[in-house]
């Protein structure tokens, strides 16, 4: 079940808001995701037919009691609501829902919800308190902006891939989709603040955020090194995490393992090795210069302890090192299981399904997981009903295929 430890300390940040989300795949679910775990009603929007993207198409072709883990993992707290919007008597049904609505959220291309008449202008009519958010690859303006958008796409075009690895490598994207959820992070944010402000103003307004804004953002150490000193990232002969970041900043092979080695007095670190090379290393000016020397001295060193050997004499001297870990060793990991990182909830068909526990914690409210990731349609007669939808006419949509 549900991690309700803290179910008994207060109330939910973000209780009485609704939120229909109308988004697909990464960036606008996990921010739908996280206003639920914060305490709003958040309906999913999907087609009667297939659903959302990630419902069909699964990482690794997973599924779990016939859901797929992709659509699992990013709409937890959600009711799916099913509506064909190209059916007039949908889009009406929506219009419904929105006059009593907090906030709406799409991702759809730039222009496709306004030929869906669903666009901020027209929504806005209904509900002049609306906080509407559009998220997007490119932004609403500007050459690109109808390029589709994506996180692996959006990495590229941000400059990021040319600060990891050798300069013998080809440009290296990074597993964890940053762009996708730092966008949907800022998302979350951007509606917060319009909602804060609709206290004062008594008025909705649109907030529009995009990817490629982001991943700038995320690197603005960076880009103001490059647009105020003209210093662009030079990646060095052996591989580096970042090739701004002085060394040994990197990941080395040990005895069983790996292990990661971020920014240190090399001085220090030489004793810790017990190399007088590096030990001979006293300036952070002179380390920057010498980086491919410090990682290839590290390279004849490390293989001969273990990483839990290593880390034991590191950590001792208080020096940033840690290990590499997969998905199996982070569940197992005593710290996870200490503070509850991992929940699991009761799912209709997936049974107990585990998932990564609501990471922002309160003094006095609550963020957590109440309800599963939903089946498709699965609140569709409910929430239809609650807006005053008679149980014939929803059986009548539904032979139709409007819902």
């Amino acid at each position: 079940m549900p991690d309700t430890t803290h179910a008994a300390a207060g109330s939910r940040p973000l209780e009485g808001l609704r939120v229909i989300d109308a988004s697909q795949m990464l960036a606008g679910p996990i921010c739908g995701m996280r206003l639920g775990d914060l305490g709003a009603e958040v309906i999913k929007l999907e087609s009667p037919d297939i659903g959302e993207w990630t419902r069909t198409h699964p990482f690794a072709n997973a599924s779990v009691g016939g859901e797929s883990t992709a659509l699992l993992g990013l709409n937890r707290n959600k009711q799916s609501l099913t509506l064909n919007l190209k059916e007039q008597r949908g889009l009406e049904l929506l219009y419904e829902l929105i006059a009593d609505c907090d906030v709406f959220i799409q991702n759809f291309r730039v222009g496709t919800a306004e030929r869906l008449g669903i666009g901020y202008a027209k929504l806005a009519e209904l509900n002049q308190r609306l906080v509407y958010c559009q998220i997007s690859g490119y932004g609403e303006d500007g050459p690109y902006r109808d390029r589709p958008g994506q996180d692996l796409l959006l990495q590229g075009v941000s400059g990021s891939m040319w600060s990891v690895g050798s300069k013998h490598d080809t440009p290296l994207p990074g597993a964890l989709w940053a762009v996708d959820a730092m966008t949907g992070y800022q998302a979350a944010i951007g509606i917060l603040s319009a909602l804060r402000e609709r206290d004062t103003s008594g008025e909705g307004q649109k907030v529009s955020v995009d990817m490629w804004s982001v991943a700038m953002d995320c690197q603005a150490q960076e880009f103001t090194t490059y647009l105020n000193a003209g210093i662009q990232p030079q990646r060095s002969e052996e591989s580096f995490a970042h090739a701004w970041c002085n060394p040994p900043y990197s990941s080395y092979k040990t005895k069983d393992s790996y292990i990661l080695l971020s920014q240190m007095p090399i001085d220090v670190l030489g004793d810790a090795v017990d190399d007088d090379r590096l030990r001979a290393i006293t300036s952070w000016e002179d380390a920057e210069l010498r980086r491919d020397e410090i990682h290839r001295i590290l390279d004849e060193i490390l293989p001969a302890r273990t990483t839990d050997e290593w880390l034991e004499v590191l950590l001792e001297r208080k020096l940033w090192a840690g290990p590499i870990y997969t998905y199996a060793d982070v569940a197992s990991d005593p710290h996870v299981v200490a503070r509850g990182m991992i929940s699991t909830i009761a799912h209709p068909t997936a049974g107990e399904l585990r998932m990564p526990s609501v990471p922002i914690r309160f003094s006095r409210s609550v963020a957590d997981i109440r309800l599963p990731p939903p089946l498709l349609g699965e609140h569709t007669t409910r929430l239809l009903e609650g807006a005053g939808i008679s149980s014939v006419e929803i059986e009548e949509l539904r032979a139709r295929g409007v819902v």
